[in-house]
């Protein structure tokens, strides 16, 4: 129906152009139907490798979490002393999500940040305050 020379929409009645416009907006929601079967498809994936302790990398995306990086490192640190390393292994095995290579960077990032919530017992380690 619609002209793909070079005339492209110029020439077209308007019973030609409302034609036009109800086929573009019938494509349109196909396309949209498309786009949230695939949505669905990869959430179910995503939820498939976090139950199977991993992360997705590269997502296209931040990972969200119930609670922020502050709030599980609280969590896990209460009443303990950890490492870095360790508490980033703590978080992550609390089901905690991350796209980031270089957690244990974050994680001390996040313990120098927030001094008034945690406290240096030793060089590296840390509890909540």
């Amino acid at each position: 129906m619609a002209r793909k020379a070079s005339g492209g929409l110029q020439g077209l009645s308007t019973s030609e152009l409302q034609a036009e416009i109800r086929r573009r907006s019938s494509k349109n929601q196909s396309l949209q139907r498309r786009y949230e079967k695939q949505l669905a498809k990869l959430e179910a994936l995503r939820k498939e490798i976090a139950a199977a302790g991993g992360a997705v990398v590269g997502g296209g995306g931040r990972a969200t979490n119930e609670l922020s990086l502050v709030d599980s490192l609280k969590k896990v640190l209460s009443g303990k002393t950890l490492g870095v390393s360790q508490a980033a292994d703590a978080v992550l095995a609390t089901g905690y999500m991350t796209t980031s290579p270089n957690f244990r960077t974050i994680v001390n990032q996040t313990f120098i940040k927030h001094r008034n919530k945690f406290k240096k017992v030793s060089r590296g380690r840390y509890t909540a305050a």
